[in-house]
């Protein structure tokens, strides 16, 4: 796993590329990790340099906020460790205002969600999911506050509308609230949609993408079929589900993995590698969340950043997962945009005009010997 670090969104808080999810940490589900392979893909992480956590208090029941908690603090690395976690999810049925995006619900769940950690600050602070209820400005005026309690350091959004997103962002700079660091959404060359409205709003607006199930639920993995009889992994469990994030069945998807498959094998690497790099390396991508089962699974996931997919590879994946742009975007390419411009070579800045910024070599010596 690459060692390098990078700013989320426009913050300064610096998080490495591949994070570890913890999802799979507990059984309560009736699938995921026990305590000791928790523990082992964590030390496994933590060895290769890996610095950013991803949980939420939904997570089997609040098992892996309190398992994150213990192995951070075992090692004693609360002031390395970036820990993000996520609430909205209701934690009591019956309760309607022990779950959604009101004020109420995040006082009481980042409390919570602090106990179970063992922690005083959380460092990344997402709301789950969009209640379509509880007005943006509520939510942003809270997590403020959070951040000026100091019980939160950075804020962000996943699984929301860009619309909802983009209105977030705007409340934050004109009110003066902390601005929204990070969106976590699902990316994966199965899942592509995020590519028309997020990817510009959150590299023009400074919110890193955090990509959840890059690897479509394992289905990028290779190892499901379409004739595939019995139990291969999670996915065959959920063939008749409704949750829309575990329909992966599909002649396109199935399409996608052939064609990935064949790649892989090119480059001398494995399906999950491949289908994870790629991902890592898309526009707006800040890290890629890591959810898996077994050791062994984490350790090939690690690798993924340690080569390049040529140009030519990397075009026959694009080419088989490309999904059409939906109304307006057809009017944004050059054919319409040429018309705008009245046939002049015309574009934002020149290349060069601003370099990245990266910081490596060897520290100075501040001793006389």
């Amino acid at each position: 796993m690459s060692m390098t670090y990078y700013t989320l969104g426009n913050s300064g808080l610096r998080v490495s590329r591949m994070a570890l999810g913890t999802m799979t940490f507990g059984t309560e589900w009736g699938w995921g990790t026990d305590r000791d392979t928790a523990r082992a893909m964590f030390d496994a992480y933590v060895e290769a340099g890996g610095n950013f956590f991803d949980t939420a208090d939904l997570y089997t029941g609040g098992t892996a906020e309190t398992w994150l908690g213990e192995f951070v603090a075992e090692r004693g690395l609360r002031d390395k460790a970036v820990i993000a976690t996520k609430f909205t999810f209701n934690s009591e049925p019956g309760n309607a205002n022990a779950g959604g995006n009101g004020r109420k619900n995040i006082m009481r769940a980042v409390d919570a969600s602090l106990k179970r950690l063992g922690t005083d600050y959380i460092d990344l602070y997402l709301m789950h999911v969009w209640d379509r209820l509880t007005p943006a400005e509520e939510v942003l005026r809270t997590l403020d506050d959070l951040v000026r309690a100091g019980k939160v350091r950075h804020i962000g959004l996943s699984d929301v509308p860009a619309w909802y997103a983009g209105r977030a962002q705007a409340i934050a700079e004109l009110r003066g609230y902390e601005p929204i660091s990070a969106l976590q959404l699902e990316y994966s060359l199965t899942e592509r949609t995020i590519e028309h409205e997020f990817v510009p709003l959150a590299t023009r607006h400074g919110a890193g993408i955090m990509v959840w199930s890059p690897l479509a639920s394992g289905l990028l993995s290779g190892k499901y079929r379409p004739t595939q009889a019995g139990n291969a992994g999670r996915l065959d469990g959920f063939r008749n589900t409704t949750h829309p994030g575990f329909q992966k069945f599909s002649d396109r998807n199935w399409a996608i993995v052939a064609e990935l498959e064949k790649v892989a094998a090119e480059l001398g690497r494995s399906m999950a590698e491949v289908a994870l790099n790629w991902v890592a390396t898309q526009p707006g991508v800040a890290a890629v969340i890591l959810g898996a089962t077994k050791l062994a699974q984490l350790q090939d996931n690690l690798a993924a950043l340690d080569f390049e997919i040529p140009a030519a590879l990397r075009q026959r994946l694009e080419a088989v997962s490309s999904v059409p742009a939906p109304f307006p975007h057809p009017y944004f390419g050059s054919q319409i945009q040429v018309r705008v411009t009245g046939g002049t070579v015309t574009g934002d800045k020149p290349s060069g005009y601003s370099p990245p910024v990266l910081v490596e070599g060897e520290a100075v010596s501040i001793s006389s010997n």
